[in-house]
């Protein structure tokens, strides 16, 4: 009696892991996608600011 108590005991031990790394995964991974959705915006806002940078750099040269 003893093995099979032992074991259900490690299939519990061992759902109770793969739960654990499961909620790390789904927490990293929500990391991950708000640092990609920051790079995202800093992407856009340079080529924003690039952008009207040449605009800025081409009316310099027109009034030459």
């Amino acid at each position: 009696m003893f093995w099979p108590m032992f074991a259900v005991a490690m299939g519990f031990l061992g759902l109770a892991v793969l739960g654990v790394f499961a909620v790390r995964v789904f927490l990293e991974a929500r990391r991950l996608g708000q640092q990609v959705a920051d790079s995202g915006r800093r992407i856009t806002r340079a080529a924003e600011d690039l952008e009207r940078a040449a605009v800025s750099a081409a009316r310099a040269v027109d009034t030459l």
